[in-house]
């Protein structure tokens, strides 16, 4: 969990420098899972069956990394 701990610190000081890996990464250890690939577009739904969709691109937009802080509490 350290690994996910430092792509957290660094989603929060530097939010247009994350890749889509990490991103995945920390939902993936927050329970979310990839239940869907359409496109360019991965979504990922979580046991409470809340659903995130976002780009597979890399760089990821900051919009995407704020809206990941935000459903898992950071």
């Amino acid at each position: 969990m350290a690994g996910v701990e430092k792509i957290i610190q660094k989603m929060q000081t530097q939010p247009n420098g994350i890749r889509f890996n990490e991103a995945a990464q920390v939902l993936e250890s927050f329970g979310y899972i990839l239940v869907r690939k359409k496109g360019s577009h991965r979504h990922f739904r979580n046991s409470q069956g809340d659903v995130i969709t976002i780009k597979e691109e890399n760089p990821l937009k900051a919009a995407y990394i704020r809206d990941i802080l935000e459903r898992i509490g950071k």
